[in-house]
Formats: C-alpha cells, sequence, structure tokens
C-alpha cells in the first residue's frame, strides 16, 4: 500500500467521523440544556414554594398558636366562622396540611432522596399521598358547603383540581406497588404540580397583576371576573399540559424538541421568579 493511498484512506474516515462527533455534540448540548432548564425551573419553584411555607407558617400557624384564629378572616373570606364547628375544623385541616405538603413534595421530587434514602421516600410518599386525599376532600367541603369564595365557575375549577389530585394520587400509588417505578415517577411529576396548584394561582394571578399595573379582568372586591375563572381552570391545566410537552421532549430525540422545550422552560422560570417575588412583596409579607 503507498502512502497515497494511506492518505486517502484517512481522509475517507476523517469526511466520515466528522459529521458524526458533530451530530453527537449537538445532540448531547440539546439533552444538556432540556435537563438544566427543568433544573432550573424546579430550583426557583423550590424557592417559591419555601417563600409560601414561611407564610402560611408565619401567618396561619402562628396565629393559631396565639389562639387568635380570627385574624385568618382578615386575609381568607369565610376563614374562621364562629360556632361552625365542622367548618372551622375542616379548614383548619386544610392549611395545617398545605405547609406539610409543600415541604414533602419537594423532598419526594428530590433525585438523591429517592436514590440515597429510599425508606425515608416510600415514608414520605404515604403521608404525602395521605395528605393529600384529605386536603382535597376537605377543599371540596369548603368550596361547595361552606360557601367558598368565588362565583360558580371558580368553585367547579378548585374542584377539578381535587379530583385530578385523588386521581393521579391513585395512579401514582398504583405504579409504585406494582414496581413500575418509570411510569410511577411520572404520575408523581403530575401529583407534584396539581399539588401546587394554590400556589401556581397566587403567584399568577400576582404576575398578571404586576404586568397590569393592579386588576384587570376581575372584581378585588367580589373575587369574580373572567381572568379568575380563567385561572381557576388554568392553575391545573396549564401545568399539566406544559408536563407533558417536557415529558414528550425528553422522550424525543428531536433536538429542536430539547432546545424549544429548554427555551420555554427558560422563560418559565423568569416568569415564575416573578410571580414569586410579586405574591411575596404585595399578598405575604404584609401578614407578616
Amino acid at each position: 500500500m503507498t502512502q497515497e493511498t494511506v492518505d486517502e484512506t484517512n481522509d475517507i474516515f476523517s469526511a466520515q467521523g466528522a459529521p458524526s462527533l458533530k451530530k453527537n455534540g449537538i445532540e448531547k448540548l440539546s439533552k444538556a440544556s432540556l435537563k438544566y432548564a427543568a433544573g432550573l425551573w424546579f430550583s426557583v419553584a423550590i424557592i417559591g414554594q419555601l417563600v409560601f411555607v414561611y407564610y402560611i407558617l408565619g401567618f396561619y400557624v402562628l396565629a393559631a398558636m396565639k389562639g387568635n384564629l380570627a385574624a385568618w378572616s382578615d386575609v381568607l373570606p369565610h376563614g374562621y366562622i364562629k360556632g361552625d364547628g365542622a367548618g372551622n375544623f375542616a379548614i383548619i385541616m386544610h392549611i395545617f396540611l398545605a405547609a406539610s405538603i409543600t415541604l414533602a413534595g419537594i423532598l419526594q421530587m428530590l433525585p438523591q432522596i429517592r436514590s440515597r434514602a429510599p425508606r425515608f421516600h416510600r415514608w414520605n410518599g404515604r403521608i404525602y399521598l395521605s395528605s393529600l386525599v384529605i386536603a382535597a376532600t376537605t377543599g371540596l367541603y369548603m368550596v361547595w358547603l361552606r360557601n367558598g369564595v368565588g362565583d360558580f365557575t371558580q368553585h367547579l375549577g378548585v374542584s377539578l383540581n381535587a379530583v385530578l389530585i385523588l386521581f393521579c394520587s391513585g395512579m401514582a400509588l398504583r405504579h409504585a406497588l406494582a414496581r413500575q417505578f418509570a411510569l410511577h415517577r411520572r404520575w408523581a411529576l403530575r401529583l407534584f404540580l396539581l399539588a401546587n396548584g394554590v400556589w401556581f394561582f397566587r403567584i399568577g394571578l400576582m404576575l398578571w397583576i404586576g404586568i397590569n399595573h393592579g386588576p384587570a379582568g376581575f372584581n378585588p372586591k367580589t373575587f369574580e371576573g373572567p381572568f379568575l375563572s380563567f385561572m381557576s381552570f388554568a392553575n391545573s391545566l396549564i401545568p399539566l399540559i406544559i408536563c407533558e410537552l417536557y415529558l414528550r421532549a425528553q422522550d424525543s430525540k428531536n433536538k429542536l424538541a430539547h432546545f424549544s422545550m429548554a427555551g420555554g422552560l427558560l422563560v418559565l422560570s423568569a416568569a415564575s421568579g416573578m410571580g414569586i417575588f410579586i405574591a411575596f412583596m404585595g399578598m405575604w409579607l404584609p401578614h407578616l
């Protein structure tokens, strides 16, 4: 074999290998962009949910510890009603569980805990699911039997959230018991998003108010209007839709799908951060 033949052979392999290396590099970059964009949104969400828990503990729990449950009505319409034993018990359970559910949900989503402390993950999951079933049930009671705030359309939206929580709880448990952990994690992710419906509602509402420099599309006194009717469904359905798009992008080999979803998550991270900041400054901090 002459040196010329060797050089030609090397040129052929180099020409074939370069596109392959370039293709693999772009594919790795697209997958990494999706992974880190999802991680960024989750980090922003954790911060926002911990701030929400701080508000629950600092206002609702502290007021209860002081024996001043009546203070809840300053923030929550039809909060504490004297003489309504069943209704007061339902709302106390609902609010107290909100903090524990938020914290338990964050712990359930952390892969480090799932891999390093599987026993804790299982017990925390049992507590999480049980608490969500109670919270969803008491939520339905408050909306339909205790003259919940908002109009009929909003009550339907809240009920949809509760029903979806119960359904996803059952599906997550079913796949965990069947040891179908890949499916279990997907249903647990959907459940995590639905369980934070109240949080999504608040940061979405405050972001909307911030963008419009005040209430728009609803009456702040009656807490009724088209925007609130929309939000009562959007706080459940939009996170679920985005979740399904993310899971499809994750499963796909399409690099454009990876980059597009990553870009969308970056925008959502910025929007969530703005909503959290406005909610904390305008809705939560004044009551702490």
